[in-house]
């Protein structure tokens, strides 16, 4: 973890503190597979750079932003205005390590709703209309962020996580979404148990990454 940490720090170090420019692993458009907007179209913005370090990440290749470009905000309102949807999710890596104000400014400007999905491990910044927060054990989230957040999506490896996911519903808004996750190697073992408890506990729901069962992005 000490390494992950260097590393992320030296590549975000060579982002402008502005975000003027940020580093981005990939974009593209499909539909979002998770969560609240499961089955809308969306226009996903993959920043490069993390310091959370899930062992379970299916996209370390993320953590390191000096492995990818760093691109103008003009070019990345412009991928998104080529398809027709004006749903934006910002995503990682931890998009939030950045400043996020000149881009959701301009993305607003051309008309999207910006959606973040994060692990909170860093202030809240830009115009950001639904927080998507997802904490992690390995760098938990800020205090500030929690009320901020209109859905909860808790990650389910084993089963100490339902007690973990309690103690952050409890810190959340009362109107924040609940959402219980496998984790995607552990699904087998782990979905029947969600099933229970979401039935026992029907605050919650259950949340399935519905695009890797249709082989989508």
């Amino acid at each position: 973890m000490e390494d992950l940490k260097e590393i992320t720090q030296a590549s975000i170090h060579s982002v402008p503190k502005d975000g003027s420019i940020l580093p981005v692993m990939e974009a593209f458009y499909t539909v979002q597979g998770e969560g609240f907007y499961t089955g809308h179209a969306a226009y996903f913005i993959r920043l490069a750079g993390c310091d959370v370090g899930c062992h379970w990440c299916d996209v370390k290749e993320s953590w390191d932003a000096e492995q990818h470009p760093l691109t103008a905000l003009d070019d990345i309102v412009a991928g998104a205005l080529a398809f027709p949807g004006r749903l934006v999710v910002i995503t990682g890596g931890e998009p939030l390590i950045y400043n996020l104000s000149p881009l959701t400014a301009k993305l607003k400007a051309a008309g999207f709703q910006i959606n973040i999905e994060t692990s909170g491990a860093y202030p809240l910044s830009g115009n950001i209309d639904w927080v998507c927060l997802s904490p992690k054990k390995f760098k938990q989230p800020v205090t500030e962020i929690l009320p901020k957040a209109q859905e909860l999506k808790i990650i389910v490896f084993n089963k100490s996580d339902f007690k973990w996911a309690e103690d952050y519903a409890a810190q959340v808004s009362p109107a924040t979404r609940l959402y219980l996750q496998p984790e995607w190697s552990r699904h087998a073992e782990m979905l029947p148990l969600i099933i229970d408890y979401v039935k026992e506990h029907p605050k919650w729901q259950i949340s399935l990454q519905t695009h890797k069962y249709m082989n989508i992005p």
